[in-house]
């Protein structure tokens, strides 16, 4: 099956996102509300709101394995869990999580992961996630500041606090 990308505009920021299609223009692969691609920084934002339990971070997951699967080329990500409410997960999870990403994403090239967090379970668990990611392609820092987000990532703080405010 042939992909492509159709391009649209985040208002926010004036920048083109793309959400992933097939060659015949149908929507092959529609984006969640809190995923956010723009391809021309190579970026992949992920925004969760409310409970952030086993099945958020599956779908996060699962787009990402197909994201990987589909594109040629190596993507940075950003997870600003500001929005998040709650949290439903334990070490173990993060763990299996975090070997099976390591896994997945083999010897491909290099990517960032930048995860924004002000929770202090979420920060402990970004952390297990960075060390049992160190070592491999992935490079997974934890961040209590967006401006240091943008700096590390070499994009605009735009594109970073686009969405960062709105709750659907």
């Amino acid at each position: 099956m042939a992909w492509c990308t159709r391009r649209t505009v985040d208002r926010a920021s004036d920048r083109p996102r793309i959400t992933l299609t097939e060659s015949f223009g149908i929507n092959a692969m529609k984006l969640p509300p809190d995923v956010e691609f723009y391809e021309d920084f190579r970026l992949l934002v992920y925004r969760p709101r409310g409970l952030v339990n086993k099945a958020a971070i599956n779908k996060i997951i699962t787009v990402l394995g197909e994201l990987e699967f589909t594109l040629n080329e190596p993507f940075n990500r950003f997870s600003d869990t500001v929005g998040a409410d709650a949290i439903d997960l334990n070490f173990e999870y993060i763990i299996s999580v975090s070997l099976y990403r390591r896994r997945f994403y083999g010897k491909r090239p290099p990517i960032k992961s930048a995860i924004l967090a002000t929770d202090a379970t979420l920060i402990h668990y970004a952390k297990v996630h960075a060390l049992l990611t160190h070592g491999s392609p992935i490079n997974v820092r934890v961040f209590q500041d967006r401006s240091e987000v943008a700096q590390w990532l070499g994009v605009p703080i735009a594109i970073l606090v686009a969405d960062a405010n709105q709750h659907p």
